[in-house]
Order: structure tokens, then sequence, then C-alpha cells
């Protein structure tokens, strides 16, 4: 047995001794987040969005040569990469309804507590609704 091999084996490959900022060892998507990828015959790297161009790219210059396995291999890809894509356009929808939701019950919490702090100032010092005139307002006639 190699004994490289088996000192790697257990070794972090991202040198990063686990402090990366991965959730439940999912990477965050985002549209900036680049990509290595490993294609039939040919390694890209670049956002989804760039390699879904580039696979689409070499799939249509494969079909125009008449390769339709290359073809076919690369459009598999570029489906792949539509599909990051789309999952990627779902998750920054969802976060931006759920920021939308926190927001308005946060408003709504806001309102409420500055309802009910009226409510009690009312209560501590009541206006009166009758105003006490204190000389008689004289009369005016008219002619």
């Amino acid at each position: 047995m190699n004994v490289k091999r088996m000192r790697t084996r257990h070794h972090r490959s991202n040198g990063s001794n686990g402090s990366s900022r991965q959730l439940n060892g999912q990477i965050p998507m985002n549209r900036n987040h680049v990509f290595d990828s490993h294609g039939p015959d040919v390694r890209v790297r670049g956002t989804a969005q760039q390699l879904f161009e580039k696979y689409l790219q070499l799939g249509r210059d494969s079909t125009g040569s008449g390769d339709r396995v290359a073809a076919e291999g690369y459009f598999q890809h570029a489906e792949h990469y539509f599909r990051i894509m789309n999952a990627m356009a779902q998750a920054a929808q969802q976060s931006q309804q759920e920021r939308a939701e926190r927001l308005a019950a946060r408003q709504q919490r806001a309102a409420a507590q500055a309802n009910e702090e009226g409510e009690d100032r009312q209560e501590q010092d009541p206006q009166p609704d009758v105003r006490e005139e204190s000389e008689p307002q004289p009369e005016l006639s008219e002619g």
C-alpha cells in the first residue's frame, strides 16, 4: 500500500481545516460561483451561465461537424449547468420572498408596538374632550 495515499486519504484537500462556509456539506450557490468542469475532451472553468453557453456552443459545433456522440455529450453538460442556473434562480427567489416576509412581520410588530405605546399614553394622560371657556364669546350680528 502506498504511504502517500494513506496520508492523503484522511487529509482535507481544500486546506481550510473545516473553516469554510459550507452549509451541511453544500456550497452556497450564487450566480458568481466559479465551477471547474471536466467535460468530454475539454476542461472549462467559469460560472454556470458561462459553462452552459460554452457547452452549448461546443455541442452545436460538433453537430455541424457531424460528430453526434460528442455533440450529445456537450449538450448533456450544457443541460447540467442549465439545471444549476435554474436551481440558483429558485433559491434566490425563495430567499427574496423569505426576506420580504420577515420585513413585513417586523413592520407589523413595530406598528403593533407603536399602537400599544399610544394606548398606554392615552390611559396615563387622558385629554379632556370638552373645552372649558373662561369668557363668553361675543356674538356676531349681521347687518
